[in-house]
C-alpha cells in the first residue's frame, strides 16, 4: 500500500463527497421558493440511498468479478472488501478506499437527474427509482466501462472520470423522466425564474472545487496522471465559462451570473472522460467547443414540450457526448500511456470506439430507465396531485418551506387564508 496514494484519494473521496451539497446548492437556487426544500433534498437524498445500495449490492455489480456485462455477487455486503489492496483497480489503495470513491460517483449521478423532475415527482418515487436505476443502469455501465473484462473497456473505450457513465447516462436519463412524467402544469405558462442566484454561484463554485476530486483522483494515485487531470479539469472550466460569457455578450451584450456557471459546469463536464488523457491545451479546446452545443440545447429545449426543468440534458447530457467524442479527438498516449492515441495523433480508430461506447450508453439507459419508470408507476404513484404543484412540493411532500415570509403564519403556527388576515388580528390583540 502507498501512503501517498491512500492519503489522496481519502482527500478526493472527500471531495466528491462534497459535490453533493453543491449540486443542491446549485440546484436549489435555480428554482421557485415553493421547491427549493424538496430540490436540495433530492440531492442529499441520492447519495444516501445509493450508498445502502453500494454496499450491499452495487459495488459487487459493478466492479465484481463476472460476465463482459456484470459482476457477479463476491462482493455482496461488501464481503471480502477490506483494507488490504486489490491489485486489479488500485495495486496502492485499501480496497475499501476504492469501493467508497466509487460510491461517490454512483450516488451523484442519481442526484445530477433529479433536475430534470423539478415541482411534480414525489420524493419517494424518486428514491426508489434512484435504487432502481442504480441497480439496472449505473452498475452495468460502472462495469461495461470500468470493470476489468467489461465489453466497452476491452473494446479500448476511455472514460477517466465518468463522461459515459455519470453524465451521459444522467441526461438520458432526465430526458426519459421528463416524457414519463409529462411537463408541469404551468409549462411555458408562468416563468421558472431562480429564486436564489447567490447559491446557484455558490453551488458552481463548490462543484468546481470538488471536481478535483473527481478528475484527479481518478487517477487512483497521487502522480503525473493526477496533476494532469487537475490542470485540464481547471482549464476546461475556465474555457467553457470564458466561452459561455462571450456569447451571452455577442447576443444580449451582458453577461449573466447564472450562464457563467452554467459554462463552468458544461467545461467540466465535457473534460471528464478525457482529463487523464488530454494536454491541458486539449482541455482548453474541449471546455470551448462544448458549450456551443450546450447553449444551443439549452435555448431550444424551452420551445418543444421536453420540461427538462434545469436542463440536465443540455449541461450534462449533451456536453458528456460532446466530451466523449472529442476524447476520441484529443487523447495522446504521450499524455498518459496506458491510454490511447486519438485522431490528432493518428488513430482514427479510438473516435469510432467513442461514438459506439456513447451509443451503447444512450439506448441502453433510455431503454432501460423506461422500463423501470412504467413498471415503478404501476407499483406507486409518481407524480405529486395538481394541489401541491400549485401550493409548492416543499410543503405537500415535506411539510416544510425554505422561507417565512414575516406574515401571521409566523405568529399563529399556521398557514393563513384571506380571510384570517382581518380576523387574526382582532384575536392575538384579546
Amino acid at each position: 500500500m502507498v501512503a501517498g496514494d491512500t492519503a489522496w484519494v481519502l482527500m478526493s473521496t472527500a471531495l466528491v463527497l462534497l459535490m453533493v451539497p453543491g449540486l443542491a446548492f446549485f440546484y436549489g437556487g435555480l428554482v421557485r421558493t415553493k421547491s427549493a426544500l424538496n430540490t436540495m433534498l433530492m440531492s442529499l437524498g441520492a447519495l444516501a440511498v445509493v450508498t445502502v445500495q453500494w454496499v450491499l449490492l452495487g459495488y459487487s455489480l459493478a466492479f465484481g468479478p463476472g460476465s463482459t456485462w456484470i459482476g457477479d455477487l463476491s462482493y455482496i455486503g461488501f464481503s471480502g472488501v477490506t483494507a488490504a489492496p486489490n491489485a486489479t483497480y488500485a495495486a496502492g489503495l485499501p480496497q475499501l478506499l476504492f469501493a467508497a470513491f466509487q460510491a461517490m460517483f454512483a450516488g451523484i449521478t442519481v442526484a445530477l437527474f433529479s433536475g430534470a423532475v423539478v415541482d411534480r415527482m414525489r420524493f419517494a418515487a424518486y428514491l426508489v427509482f434512484g435504487v432502481l436505476w442504480t441497480t439496472c443502469v449505473y452498475d452495468p455501465l460502472a462495469h461495461w466501462v470500468w470493470a476489468s473484462g467489461g465489453w466497452l473497456r476491452e473494446l479500448g473505450a476511455l472514460d477517466f472520470a465518468g463522461g459515459t457513465v455519470v453524465h451521459i447516462s444522467a441526461g438520458t436519463t432526465a430526458v426519459v423522466l421528463a416524457l414519463v412524467l409529462g411537463p408541469r402544469r404551468d409549462f411555458r405558462r408562468v416563468p421558472n425564474v431562480p429564486h436564489n442566484v447567490p447559491f446557484a454561484l455558490l453551488g458552481a463554485g463548490l462543484l468546481w472545487f470538488g471536481w478535483f476530486g473527481f478528475n484527479a483522483g481518478s487517477a487512483l494515485a497521487a502522480d503525473g496522471i493526477a496533476a494532469n487531470a487537475l490542470v485540464t479539469t481547471h482549464a476546461a472550466a475556465a474555457a467553457g465559462l470564458v466561452t459561455w460569457v462571450l456569447i451571452e455578450f455577442m447576443r444580449s451584450k451582458r453577461a449573466t451570473a447564472v450562464g457563467a456557471a452554467t459554462g463552468a459546469v458544461v467545461g467540466l463536464v465535457a473534460i471528464t472522460p478525457a482529463a487523464g488523457f488530454v494536454t491541458p491545451l486539449s482541455a482548453l479546446a474541449m471546455g470551448a467547443l462544448a458549450v456551443p452545443f450546450s447553449f444551443a440545447a439549452l435555448h431550444y429545449r424551452p420551445k418543444t414540450r421536453l420540461d427538462d426543468t434545469l436542463d440536465v440534458l443540455a449541461c450534462h447530457g449533451v456536453a458528456g457526448v460532446v466530451g466523449a467524442v472529442l476524447t476520441g479527438v484529443f487523447a495522446s498516449k504521450a499524455v498518459n500511456p496506458l491510454g490511447a492515441d486519438g485522431l490528432l495523433s493518428g488513430q482514427a480508430s479510438l473516435l469510432g470506439v467513442q461514438v459506439l461506447a456513447v451509443l451503447a450508453t444512450v439506448i441502453f439507459t433510455a431503454v432501460t430507465s423506461a422500463g423501470l419508470l412504467f413498471g415503478l408507476r404501476l407499483l406507486m404513484r409518481l407524480r405529486v396531485p395538481i394541489v401541491a404543484e400549485v401550493e409548492g412540493i416543499d410543503l405537500a411532500e415535506h411539510g416544510e418551506e425554505a422561507y417565512h415570509g414575516g406574515d401571521l403564519s409566523d405568529l399563529t403556527g399556521r398557514r393563513t387564508s384571506l380571510g384570517d388576515a382581518v380576523v387574526l388580528p382582532v384575536r392575538l390583540l384579546r
